[in-house]
């Protein structure tokens, strides 16, 4: 069985290893330039474990495991463009380092680059693996113009936001589990109740960032925690806030939402104050455990070994106590 630290070593050195030798380079640059910045690597970590709770050789899926990093970055890049960001991982986003034009022209280069890296597989396996990812990348998108629309309402409730959320992050985390089950000849039972696995895993991540994003350690989460909150993203923490707010409370949240001119300092501390009056944190904190633990029923329906799932389940394990 392959370590995480083992499959992430094997992820990262294989995509520093990818050739780009098409023409014009310029429009390939960029593409190198995001997947170079590294990350977490979650996805093709996940979908690496996967395969390895069957089969011993999990470096031969590493090119769709690759392809799914590759949309993964593709869709940040397009997000970047989309909510006019500077930086990505302490380094300029695409649009801001080239500009908007070379970051749609590169981004849509990368997706078809994703499908061609997804389809080098089994060919037994092709159209299954074809079928889950494109029904996937469809959700995503889906999941992305719910966010962009929930940014003009106040009134998102919380089941809206968990459905969103489940389709712009946690499907993707789902996807990669699958199809690394099916690259294994998983039987169908698990490969569907790995889906719920990564599925459940993926709510309780997102859940993650909007808590750390507000009560983080500034040093440890590597960047300044309350950009949610100075940008009025409809996160977990504040759609709740205004949910169960008593009516001093929505009135200074709605003036904080609505103002064009404040210091970020005092708008971040003024926000998190009300989350700790209505006890949002315990809130997000209590959902989050809920979904870390549907994952891991789910997973313990998976029929293998107990020592197989260790892998997996210690991965599982260092994301939920993640503090960046």
């Amino acid at each position: 069985m392959y370590t995480s630290t083992t499959i992430l070593n094997l992820v990262n050195t294989f995509i520093d290893q990818l050739p780009y030798d098409r023409r014009p380079a310029s429009l390939y640059e960029p593409i190198k330039y995001v997947l170079s910045l590294g990350g977490k690597r979650i996805r093709p970590v996940l979908m690496l474990l996967a395969y390895n709770l069957y089969k011993d050789d999990p470096e031969r899926i590493l090119m769709p495991a690759v392809g799914l990093e590759t949309y993964h970055n593709y869709t940040l890049l397009h997000d970047d463009l989309m909510d006019n960001a500077d930086m990505r991982r302490g380094h300029d986003t695409v649009h801001k380092r080239w500009d908007a034009n070379k970051a749609i022209l590169s981004g849509d280069s990368m997706l078809v680059l994703a499908y061609q890296r997804m389809q080098q597989c089994d060919q037994r396996h092709l159209q299954a693996v074809l079928d889950v990812f494109t029904e996937t990348a469809l959700e995503i998108g889906e999941g992305q113009e719910y966010d962009m629309t929930f940014e003009q309402r106040n009134d998102v409730t919380e089941d809206e936001y968990i459905e969103m959320i489940r389709l712009k992050t946690s499907v993707l985390l789902a996807c990669a589990v699958k199809i690394g089950a099916i690259l294994a000849d998983a039987p169908a039972d698990d490969v569907a109740n790995l889906y719920k696995f990564g599925e459940q895993l993926g709510l309780a991540f997102q859940l993650q960032d909007d808590l750390l994003d507000v009560y983080g350690d500034p040093k440890v989460f590597g960047k300044a925690i309350g950009g949610d909150i100075t940008s009025n993203k409809k996160t977990y923490m504040l759609i709740n806030a205004f949910n169960r707010a008593n009516a001093d409370q929505r009135r200074l949240l709605e003036q904080w939402i609505g103002a064009t001119q404040f210091d970020r300092a005092e708008k971040v501390q003024a926000v998190t104050a009300i989350y700790d009056q209505i006890g949002i944190r315990q809130l997000c904190e209590q959902k989050i455990n809920f979904y870390f633990d549907e994952c891991r029923k789910y997973l313990a329906k998976v029929n293998v070994s107990d020592d197989r799932k260790q892998q997996l389940l210690s991965y599982t394990d260092d994301m939920m106590t993640r503090r960046k």
